[in-house]
C-alpha cells in the first residue's frame, strides 16, 4: 500500500471596434459593451476595454476581427448585438467618421455611454449627452472616473450597479503594446535574466512574483482547465530561472481565493509582483490580456494584449514568460539577454496534445478519487499518443498511473501497471534529462513500485538541482531525504518549498514529516497545527501530531488526535498504539482487528508498527519480512520510523534495511 510519507490593422479605418459576427457569440448571463475609438488612441482605449472586463463585461472591438470576416458586416452584427456602446471620444475621433457612426447608432438606440480622454468636445448631435471625463484616469478600474463609466454602463442596462472589487489598483499605460492582431511587440530586451534583479526590501524579495490563475471570459465554463493551464505553464517557465522566486499556484489560488485585487494578494504571499490574466476564446480566435502589477507602487508596470489564432497559443505563453522576465529587469534598472529558447512554455507542439495534457491536469488536481485519476490517466494517455515525445505528459502519466494502482490497483494489475509507469518516466528523463519534474518522477516511481532506494536517489538529486524553482519537486526531494535519514538536506529542501507555497497545508504537512523522521516533537506537532489552519480536512496532520505526542509520553492527547484523522489506516494504526500503552487491551486489538479486516495484508507493515510497539518483536519481523517479499510500499519508512526502534538491535532488521538500499 501507499507508504505513510507526504511522499492575441485590418479595415484600415480611422476608428472603429466590433468583435464576433454575431448576437450568437455572446458571452451568455454578461453585459456585452461595444467600444468605438480612434486607431490613434489604441493604447489608451485598451485600458478602458481592460477594465470594462475587470468588471465582468463581454467587450467588442476590432481586435476579435476573425481573418477573411467582412469588416463592415461583422461590425454592424457586433454594434446591434451591444448592450451598450462606449465612445472614446478625442482630438482624433470626433474627426472619425467610422466612430461617429458608431455612436449615433449607440445614441438612436439609447445605449451611448459616452467618454473623454483628452476633455475634447464631442461633434454636434452628441454634445447633449454627458461626457464622463477621464483625462486624469491613469487606468486604475476602481478609481472613481471610471466606476462612473461602470455605474452607466449599467444604467444603460437599467440595472442597479454596485462597485465591484478593483481587481488591480491602477492599470496604467502598457510599456510595451502589441498591436492589435499582429502580436508584434514594440519593446526591446525579451528574453532570460542572466542578472541580479533588486535586493530584499522590507523582507521581501523583489525578485519574488505570484502568477494567479487567469480567468476564462469565454462564457464556457468547460474551458477553465485551459486559462488554468495557461499560467501554470507560464509559472513554471518562469520557476527556471534562478534569479526568480516564483511562488507555487497552491499558495496564489489560497491568497487570491476571496481576493480580486492583486495587490492584497502579492501581500498576503509576500511577493513584490504578480502577474494576472485572462482569455477569451471567439470560435478559432483568443484574445490573452496578461499585467505584470508591482506591489509597492500599486500599478502595472506590464500590459499585453494578444490577439492570435488559437493555434499560436504555445508561442503567447512563451512571449509573457519572457516579457514578464524582460519587465522585473526594467524595474531594477538592468538589461536581459534575448534567450528566448530557455522561455519556451509547452512542452509539446501538437496542440492536440497540448489540450489533453491541460486537461488531464485539471482532472488529476480535482483530487476526487479514482474518477479522476482515471480520467486524468486517459487525458495524458491521449496527449502521448499525440506526440510520443511529450516529456511532460509522460512524466504526468507515470505518477497518475502509480498513485492509482497503489490506491485503487488489484493485486493482478501492480506489476504490468508499475512497468508501463517506469517506462514511461523513462522516456521523460531520456527525452528532458534537465526536466526537474520528469527526473523527480522517475525517483518517485523507482521508489514507489520498486522499493529502489538506490536507484533513486540519482534522479532525486539531480531533481533538486534542477528544481529550486519548483515547490511540489521540493517537498517530494524532502520527504525522499527525511526517509533516507538526510536531515539537513531535508531542512532545506521543504524550507524551499515553503518559501515558493508559504500558504499550502501540504508544505506544512511534509515539514511535520520531516521532523517526526528526525525525533523533533514539539516541531512536528506544531506544523501538523500550522497544516491544519490552512486545510482543516488535510489528510495525515492528525496523525503526525499524534504521534508526536505519543512520542513525548501524552497518549491520551495522542489518542484524541488519531480520532480525528480521516485516513483510516493512519487513525486505526495510532489507536492500535495508543489504546495499547494506555491498557485498553481490547480497544487496541479491535482497532488492529479493523485495520487487518480493512487492508488484509496490503497492511504489512502497519502491522509490524503495531507489533513492535506491542512489545511483540518475532510477529513484527514476521510481517516486515512478508512486507519485502510483496513489494510494500511503506518499507520506505523503515529507517527512520520511531515506531520501528524497539526492532532495531535485532540482525533481522539491519539485514532488511541492506536489502533495501539504506546506507
Amino acid at each position: 500500500m501507499t507508504g505513510q510519507g507526504p511522499i492575441a490593422e485590418d479595415a484600415g479605418s480611422a476608428g472603429m471596434t466590433s468583435g464576433p459576427a454575431s448576437a450568437a457569440s455572446r458571452v451568455p448571463g454578461a453585459a456585452n459593451v461595444f467600444v468605438s475609438y480612434s486607431r490613434v488612441d489604441q493604447k489608451r482605449a485598451l485600458a478602458v476595454i481592460g477594465g470594462l472586463e475587470k468588471a465582468g463585461f463581454a467587450v467588442w472591438w476590432d481586435g476579435l476581427l476573425e481573418g477573411g470576416q467582412t469588416f463592415l458586416k461583422t461590425t454592424e452584427a457586433a454594434l446591434h448585438a451591444a448592450d451598450a456602446v462606449v465612445v472614446v471620444w478625442s482630438k482624433t475621433s470626433v474627426d472619425s467618421h467610422w466612430v461617429r457612426d458608431e455612436a449615433t447608432h449607440g445614441r438612436d438606440a439609447r445605449r451611448l455611454v459616452p467618454l473623454s480622454i483628452d476633455r475634447s468636445e464631442p461633434p454636434l448631435g452628441f454634445r447633449q449627452f454627458q461626457v464622463i471625463d477621464l483625462a486624469k484616469w491613469r487606468g486604475n478600474p476602481s478609481g472613481p472616473e471610471f466606476q462612473a463609466v461602470i455605474r452607466a454602463v449599467h444604467a444603460i442596462m437599467g440595472e442597479q450597479h454596485a462597485p465591484p472589487t478593483p481587481a488591480r489598483p491602477s492599470r496604467g499605460l502598457s510599456r510595451r503594446v502589441v498591436l492589435a492582431g499582429s502580436g508584434v511587440v514594440a519593446a526591446t530586451g525579451i528574453g532570460v535574466a542572466t542578472w541580479r534583479f533588486g535586493q530584499s526590501t522590507g523582507g521581501v524579495d523583489r525578485n519574488s512574483v505570484a502568477v494567479l490563475p487567469f480567468r476564462n471570459l469565454s462564457g464556457n465554463a468547460s474551458e477553465e482547465y485551459l486559462t488554468q493551464g495557461i499560467a501554470e505553464e507560464i509559472r513554471l517557465a518562469l520557476s527556471r530561472n534562478a534569479e526568480l522566486k516564483v511562488f507555487a499556484p497552491e499558495s496564489t489560488a489560497s491568497a487570491g481565493a476571496d481576493i480580486s485585487n492583486p495587490v492584497e494578494v502579492a501581500r498576503k504571499l509576500g511577493a513584490a509582483s504578480l502577474l494576472d490574466g485572462s482569455l477569451r476564446r471567439a470560435g478559432s480566435l483568443m484574445r490573452v490580456v496578461a499585467s505584470l502589477t508591482d506591489r509597492e507602487s500599486g500599478l502595472s508596470v506590464w500590459t499585453e494584449q494578444f490577439d492570435r489564432p488559437m493555434t499560436d497559443l504555445f508561442a503567447v505563453q512563451s512571449e509573457i514568460a519572457a516579457a514578464v522576465v524582460s519587465a522585473l529587469a526594467a524595474q531594477a534598472g538592468k538589461s536581459a539577454d534575448d534567450n528566448r529558447g530557455n522561455m519556451k512554455v509547452s512542452g509539446t507542439s501538437d496542440p492536440v496534445a497540448h489540450d489533453a495534457y491541460l486537461r488531464g491536469n485539471a482532472f488529476y488536481a480535482l483530487r476526487s478519487g479514482e474518477a479522476s485519476l482515471s480520467a486524468a490517466l486517459r487525458q495524458y494517455d491521449a496527449a502521448v499518443a499525440a506526440d510520443p515525445d511529450f516529456a511532460e505528459a509522460l512524466a504526468a502519466r507515470a505518477r497518475t498511473l502509480v498513485n492509482m494502482t497503489q490506491q485503487y490497483g488489484k493485486a493482478g494489475e501492480f506489476s504490468a501497471a508499475y512497468k508501463s509507469a517506469l517506462a514511461s518516466a523513462q522516456k521523460a528523463v531520456a527525452l528532458k534529462p534537465r526536466l526537474a519534474i520528469a527526473q523527480s518522477t522517475l525517483g518517485y516511481v523507482l521508489l514507489q513500485a520498486g522499493l529502489d532506494f538506490a536507484g533513486a536517489r540519482g534522479p532525486f538529486e539531480l531533481s533538486r538541482q534542477y528544481g529550486q524553482g519548483d515547490a511540489a519537486v521540493m517537498r517530494i526531494y524532502a520527504a525522499f531525504c527525511a526517509q533516507a535519514g538526510n536531515f539537513p538536506a531535508a531542512r532545506l529542501a521543504i524550507g524551499r518549498a515553503l518559501e515558493l507555497d508559504p500558504l499550502n497545508a501540504g508544505e506544512f504537512n511534509t515539514l511535520a514529516f520531516v521532523r517526526l523522521c528526525e525525533r523533533d516533537w514539539a516541531g512536528a506537532a506544531d506544523a501538523g497545527h500550522r497544516a491544519l489552519d490552512l486545510n482543516p480536512r488535510i489528510l495525515q496532520s492528525h496523525s503526525y501530531i499524534g504521534k508526536s505526542l505519543f512520542e513525548q509520553g501524552r497518549a491520551a492527547e495522542a489518542r484524541v488526535a488519531f480520532q480525528a484523522e480521516p485516513l483510516e489506516v493512519e487513525r486505526l494504526v495510532g489507536l492500535a498504539v495508543t489504546e495499547h500503552r494506555l491498557g485498553n487491551t481490547k480497544a487496541a486489538d479491535d482497532a488492529r482487528s479493523a485495520l487487518l479486516q480493512t487492508l488484509g495484508d496490503a497492511s504489512a507493515y502497519q502491522q509490524a508498527q503495531i507489533f513492535a510497539q506491542w512489545g511483540q518483536a518475532d510477529p513484527a519481523l514476521e510481517r516486515l519480512a512478508f512486507a519485502r517479499r510483496v513489494g510494500d510500499v511503506g518499507l520506505i519508512l523503515l529507517k527512520t520510523d520511531s515506531w520501528m526502534d524497539p526492532l532495531r538491535p535485532r540482525p533481522e532488521f539491519s539485514a532488511l534495511l541492506k536489502s533495501l538500499g539504506f546506507s
